[in-house]
């Protein structure tokens, strides 16, 4: 159970987060584990969109909801009433940081807009995540990961060889947008501390595609080479895939002739090292189809284990392909502390992602589970805003806020 100190990196640091979904809820959750205060505004009797997937459940809480919810604080909030935007404005006029990620547009409907926000809170950062930007010819488009995956590129360079485009195995065009997100804001709160003045940012799941194409970007805007598609192949770096085993399979990557005289060493194949044709790796790219007629056999005689040891041995650059499970049982993975347990407040102990960001003088902890619907309705409400029971109470009964947790 992770136990908390005294210091963290965001401590003092007020979010208010009314962003659903996967990419918003995971910037906010990076947030908050940093130390900010996360006031997550969910709709009453409703919440986030993950409470409802269908994903497996816990108990009475969805898996989906709980993978990017720690950390923060619920509030049932009825942001298309009247009082409900109004006391959302309050909660932003006492933030530092508001994110939104409604389609374009949406906020302003709600009296929730960047230019209003600011000139109530000038130092506020105020963020918008989107599909595919807040403004352009596809502004309004409805826009998922896979959309933007296909839209931007990533889908077309994804999967096997003379085989159809498929989508990456995870959603990870909403986990990079909420990462690019996050890091938006802790630099525009930096930039605070020198201007005093807060600032809109917008990210969108179409512009972190296309960031994210990188070497194979500039293959085509500089070299005008179109990528194709290669599974666990590297376009041009070989021997470079993954090999099945008796067992299993195992990824090999050879970037260099120093990793392929490792490679050969590991196969007790130090005749591949000077033949002919894969004596370069310019001649392994030429000639991979052949080099892989010889390297598959090979790694089809032995087990994972038995190959992850010899390659390991030689300083090869290899690894297992776990499957998911597998992960959270290797030692490696364990070791560095990415599965950490927390005690939610319905469902009992639940475990959690380790940081991927290891802080050394300001440790990043999970100081609260992932919320039950409005868990702290009443508590934002009265030590935030000073708002007094009995008008609680009115707002409960008016259907502005959701009713009292049992």
């Amino acid at each position: 159970m992770t136990q908390a100190t005294a210091s963290l990196p965001l401590d003092g640091i007020r979010v208010v987060d009314v962003t659903r979904a996967l990419s918003g809820p995971f910037c906010t959750m990076l947030l908050g584990d940093q130390g900010a205060e996360v006031i997550k505004v969910e709709r009453p009797g409703v919440g986030d969109d993950t409470r409802h997937q269908s994903n497996p459940m816990v108990g009475t809480e969805n898996s989906a909801f709980l993978a990017v919810n720690r950390n923060k604080k619920s509030i049932e909030l009825d942001l298309k009433s009247d009082r409900g935007a109004d006391l959302a404005r309050q909660l932003i006029a006492q933030a530092d940081v508001f994110v939104e990620n409604f389609r374009p547009g949406k906020a302003d409907a709600l009296g929730l807009g960047a230019a209003d926000m600011l000139r109530l809170n000038p130092r506020l950062v105020y963020c918008s995540i989107s599909g595919w930007g807040g403004d352009g010819p596809y502004a309004d488009r409805g826009g998922y990961a896979s959309t933007a995956e296909a839209l931007g590129g990533l889908m077309s360079v994804t999967g096997e060889r003379g085989r159809g485009p498929v989508k990456v195995g995870v959603s990870i065009i909403d986990n990079l947008t909420g990462l690019y997100a996050k890091d938006a804001i802790t630099a525009a709160l930096l930039e605070r501390e020198r201007t005093g003045k807060g600032q809109k940012l917008e990210t969108s799941l179409m512009e972190s595609t296309v960031s994210i194409l990188s070497l194979t970007a500039y293959a085509w805007l500089m070299g005008g080479h179109v990528a194709e598609r290669w599974g666990s192949e590297h376009e041009w770096h070989v021997p470079w895939k993954s090999f099945e085993t008796t067992d299993g399979h195992v990824v090999i990557a050879c970037s260099s002739e120093a990793q392929w005289t490792k490679i050969c060493e590991a196969l007790d194949a130090p005749e591949l090292r000077s033949h002919p044709h894969f004596s370069t790796m310019s001649l392994r790219k030429q000639h991979r189809d052949e080099l892989y007629a010889v390297l598959d056999p090979i790694m089809r005689e032995r087990s994972t284990e038995v190959w992850m040891a010899r390659l390991s041995q030689t300083g090869a650059a290899a690894a297992p392909i776990n499957t998911i499970d597998q992960v959270f049982q290797d030692p490696q993975v364990l070791h560095r502390d990415m599965v950490q347990k927390v005690m939610h407040s319905t469902v009992g102990e639940i475990p959690q992602l380790g940081h991927a960001q290891k802080f050394f003088g300001s440790p990043l902890q999970i100081r609260l589970p992932p919320p039950v619907l409005g868990e702290h309705t009443g508590e934002v409400l009265g030590k935030i805003l000073n708002i007094g029971e009995a008008e609680i109470e009115e707002l409960r009964t008016l259907g502005v806020i959701g009713p009292a947790m049992a």
